[in-house]
């Protein structure tokens, strides 16, 4: 929504402000820069509860409704645990050590690995089971790797400048982890302007990085299209970070109308700046045939359901494709486990602009597609064409289409089902594999193949690649290989906590089933039902008592936390 009149003078006041004080942030100190993020997690904690409501009722549901634990995790504790890990890695450098412990680079199968998760002692008790490594560019050595890692603190140099966060008007912690990123990987103060879709949360987010306002260094704005163009072109930004959609970027960069296209063919865009971006895609989940459980299809179901149906579909990576084997007896299996989640969830409405309209245009496309619950829990079960239009837009909202793929083998089908994603699919920002262990152990190096052959800049084996974002070591953004004629899901990396440079693609892994189930697959590990699933009766209580941990640890609050995660 357009302001009825554009006001430049709130917005030319904070660019001033933020010039004039951009070189003292600039220069300060490693120490000065940690006890601002020590002195953040107060204000985190204190105002955890009203940021998480705020969000809820911004999507028209209350803080104690079942649907609020995504608030918390994709509000305060994404938030806290994306400054735990910028803390984690400057604290090692204020202590003369290297950012990376010595044996987490590794080179694997002609490529640099990285292992950026688990970093300390409390993740691997709350995250039992789950393991982040990034995987470098082509070329790049471990050398390479371990002297660039946290380069602008390591004799490098972080220059004043101005940056341009256009927030996102989904995931409450985004803008907030994006401010984070150009202050502290970045060197830059910060404009951030919120999306009108949360517009609300911008008192949270002012008492939250209070500090960093007294001292000139942040500044959040109002608006719409009007005031986001202004900024984006104005001489007193020096580099933009947005995310949103290609048509977001594509207008800032090339303009609308007859001359944009005209425009992006000559390569003379309108804004020259340093610019990063998350634009998001069609995001693959896609399932290898194995020798599953009943309780594996229905705990996989809930995955699965979750990966849609977090924040209503209204996800730049929620999965929207399911891909799955055409002959495996399971599959038919999987999608009626999947209806029965469906069917179960509480009522909620899809809250992003369009959404309603995306919504029917899938129904309009599709006579006999589900509808579970109400019309907007769509379940497109056979896909065979593949212009389809969910295999060929985002749809930002909950329906999720099933393309069956031939293979009688899992090596078979993961061949079959790479080219596709790779191919077929717009957008690279990221994708979910779901793999049995024992699937894995008989078909060895079929599924680390599959994980270097996807073109995604996160991958998740047996989570959500949604999880990626919210733990702040890993780098989240596209493949690289976009540009910005042909922007795709973006350019950059951010979050990032190791300031890691040559980044290809982090990939998480998960335990395929929970606790103590988890003996009996081959995946041991002491991690429950994960509290961010839609299913999880006790989500938004872990999520609280998580969200308090993670800002003050102390083992005194483990026990409440360990008691509301295995009742989930």
């Amino acid at each position: 929504m357009n302001s009825p009149a554009l006001d430049t003078t709130v917005l030319d006041r904070a660019l001033t402000e933020l010039r004039h004080h951009a070189s003292s942030w600039a220069t300060a100190p490693l120490t000065e820069r940690i006890g601002l993020l020590e002195r953040l997690m107060p204000r985190i904690r204190d105002g955890a509860a009203d940021l998480a409501a705020a969000g809820a009722r911004a999507k028209g549901y209350g803080p104690d409704s079942p649907w609020a634990a995504e608030d918390w995790a994709g509000g305060p504790w994404s938030l806290a645990q994306h400054v735990t890990a910028r803390l984690h890695v400057l604290r090692r450098l204020a202590a003369g050590r290297e950012p990376l412990h010595a044996d987490a680079v590794h080179e694997r199968g002609g490529r640099t690995w990285v292992d950026v998760f688990p970093a300390t002692g409390w993740d691997r008790l709350l995250l039992g089971g789950y393991s982040a490594q990034v995987r470098m560019q082509a070329g790049v050595t471990a050398e390479q790797t371990r002297h660039r890692a946290a380069a602008p603190y390591r004799g490098g140099e972080q220059r004043p400048g101005v940056a341009l966060v256009l927030g996102a008007g989904n995931v409450a912690a985004l803008t907030a982890t994006d401010i984070l990123h150009k202050l502290y990987a970045e060197g830059q103060v910060v404009i951030a302007k919120m999306n009108p879709v949360n517009a609300c949360l911008r008192p949270h987010f002012e008492r939250i990085f209070a500090e960093y306002i007294q001292r000139g260094w942040v500044r959040f704005v109002d608006g719409g299209t009007a005031e986001g163009a202004y900024l984006t072109a104005h001489d007193g930004v020096d580099s933009i970070h947005v995310t949103g959609s290609e048509r977001t970027h594509d207008a800032i960069v090339w303009g609308t109308g007859e001359q944009a296209e005209r425009r992006r063919r000559e390569d003379t865009p309108l804004i020259d700046k340093p610019f990063t971006s998350e634009l998001g895609g069609v995001s693959p989940c896609i399932v290898v045939p194995g020798p599953w459980s009943r309780a594996d299809f229905r705990f996989q179901a809930e995955h699965i359901v979750t990966s849609k149906m977090n924040n209503s579909g209204h996800n730049c990576i929620a999965s929207q494709v399911l891909v799955l084997p055409r002959s495996w007896q399971g599959t038919d299996l999987l999608l009626e486990e999947i209806r029965r989640v469906l069917r179960a969830l509480p009522a909620r409405r899809d809250y992003y602009p369009g959404a309603h309209q995306r919504l029917q245009a899938v129904l309009a496309a599709h006579p006999r597609a589900e509808c579970h619950g109400d019309d907007s829990r769509i379940l497109v079960a056979d896909i065979a064409d593949h212009d389809d239009m969910l295999l060929t837009g985002e749809v930002f909202a909950s329906a999720l289409g099933v393309v069956r793929l031939p293979g009688e083998s899992p090596a078979h089908f993961l061949r079959h089902a790479v080219d596709f994603a790779d191919t077929a699919l717009p957008g690279t920002l990221g994708a979910t594999l779901i793999v049995h262990p024992r699937t894995e152990r008989t078909s060895p190096g079929v599924v680390d193949a599959a994980v270097g052959e996807l073109r995604y800049g996160t991958i998740g084996v047996n989570t959500w690649s949604g999880v990626n974002f919210l733990l702040g070591y890993t780098p989240w953004g596209a493949h690289p290989g976009h540009t910005r004629q042909a922007i795709g899901s973006g350019v950059g990396f951010v979050n990032n906590a190791f300031m890691l440079e040559d980044v290809e693609k982090s990939v998480l892994r998960a335990p395929f089933a929970p606790a103590p189930r988890g003996l009996f697959t081959g995946s041991p590990s002491l991690s429950p039902k994960p509290p961010y699933f839609v299913t999880n009766r006790t989500g938004r209580t872990t999520l609280e008592r998580v969200t308090r941990f993670t800002t003050a640890p102390s083992p005194a609050l483990l026990p409440a936390v360990l008691a509301s995660a295995l009742r989930g």
